[in-house]
């Protein structure tokens, strides 16, 4: 596919009118490849989350334009792209765990034998076959993180946007779900936009880190983690790791130069 999984050109993002009107977003360009995983970090209230909600037609640009696999973000949407996992899991509390994973196949036609062959496939990759009958109340929080990232996968999206997703968890549960996102996409070759306050998780998940400015969020650095494919528990301990980490840090806290139209990415 020569298509970029996301492109972001000169887009900007205005909320409300006249004097009180809030510039979200300004003049933000942006490149994602299939298959690669981009996070976007920067802080609270710097357009992360709009960013993404752009990339997936929840919401629209007041300028500028967006496109998925070289079609409008509408159209990506309708032709189900992407899946989407937020901070909440947002499960349906009186469906079972697969009938939460299979909803977005039952809301678009597939047969009952093809919704369950689908979703115990995801439920198998993320580790949670034997829980298929079980409800959410009696998962724990990284339980039902999981069962949401499998429902997001259920279409076979190229393309999986987040949002925070691992952000109310425990640090020992946050460590293990990012190693199950890695092989999960590792192994489905999806590419991630992925929002997050954490230099350490976007640095261990990600191929490029964002860093984008206080509001209006403008792109500011585009730091190359340079990490290889291979992303296990012992790379937390490599220096490219830590090296990684500083590098994110000082372009977030370092005061790098907004540049005056957007910035160029491959």
């Amino acid at each position: 596919m020569n298509a970029p999984a996301v492109l972001v050109e000169g887009v900007s993002r205005v909320f409300g009118t006249g004097p009180g009107a809030v510039t979200a977003l300004d003049d933000v360009s942006l490149r994602v490849a299939p298959g690669e995983f981009v996070s976007l970090i920067g802080p609270s209230g710097c357009g992360k989350s709009t960013l993404l909600r752009l990339i997936g037609d929840l919401d629209q640009p007041s300028d500028g334009r967006v496109e998925v696999f070289g079609r409008s973000a509408e159209q990506a949407r309708l032709a189900h792209d992407y899946g989407i996992a937020f901070q909440q899991s947002g499960l349906l509390p009186w469906r079972t765990v697969r009938a939460n994973v299979e909803l977005p196949l039952a809301l678009h036609g597939t047969g009952r034998k093809g919704r369950r062959e689908r979703a115990d496939h995801l439920l198998d990759l993320v580790g949670l076959a034997d829980f298929a009958e079980h409800f959410p109340d009696q998962l724990s929080g990284g339980m039902q993180q999981r069962v949401a990232i499998a429902r997001a996968f259920a279409e076979e999206p190229s393309l999986l946007l987040m949002d925070e997703p691992f952000g109310a968890l425990d640090e020992m549960t946050r460590e293990r779900l990012q190693g199950e996102l890695v092989r999960i996409c590792a192994e489905t070759r999806a590419a991630v936009v992925f929002v997050t306050h954490s230099i350490p998780e976007a640095v261990f998940l990600s191929d490029r880190v964002v860093v984008m400015s206080a509001r209006p969020g403008r792109i500011t650095d585009i730091v190359d983690v340079g990490l290889g494919g291979e992303r296990g528990e012992g790379l937390r301990e490599d220096a490219g790791y830590y090296e990684a980490v500083i590098r994110v840090r000082e372009a977030l806290h370092g005061g790098a130069e907004v540049p005056s139209r957007g910035v160029e990415t491959r």
